[in-house]
């Protein structure tokens, strides 16, 4: 349930980190941090942090994931839109869906240019948690 935790403080950063009234292309400023299955995306011009911490998703990620760039940023985009309605519609329904694992709404803009690197990980820690809880969001899950 440690996971569930971790998701939550994910999905709290997103939430405070998003800045919806600038328009402007994400583009990391600070290098990707990855420290005890822990990973840190920073970007100050967009004002967001996004950070990551489950056990085993830094060394999945580094180990089983496809490269960046291998998919379009648009790709990323478009599955992550999928994942995160899915995802926020089994928030919607505690009684339906495990209340550990699906505890709290994602607010994910797709109004927004969030940049490459934070679609690149937002949707491997899709993958990483639809392999991982044996969990299906939405449509074909690649097994990694």
């Amino acid at each position: 349930m440690k996971n569930s935790f971790y998701l939550l403080i994910l999905i709290f950063c997103i939430i405070l980190g998003c800045n919806t009234t600038k328009s402007t292309v994400a583009s990391i400023e600070k290098p990707l941090a990855s420290q005890n299955d822990t990973i840190r995306i920073a970007n100050d011009s967009l004002q967001y942090e996004v950070i990551i911490i489950d056990s085993g998703f830094s060394t999945w990620l580094a180990t089983r994931a496809y490269p960046r760039n291998y998919h379009s940023q648009s790709y990323l985009e478009n599955k992550n839109q999928l994942y995160v309605s899915e995802w926020n519609n089994r928030v919607l329904q505690p009684q339906r869906y495990d209340t550990n694992l699906y505890e709290m709404s994602i607010n994910y803009d797709p109004n927004i240019d969030y940049g490459y690197e934070v679609n690149y990980l937002i949707y491997n820690y899709m993958i990483y948690f639809q392999n991982t809880y044996k969990q299906k969001l939405y449509g074909y899950v690649p097994m990694r």
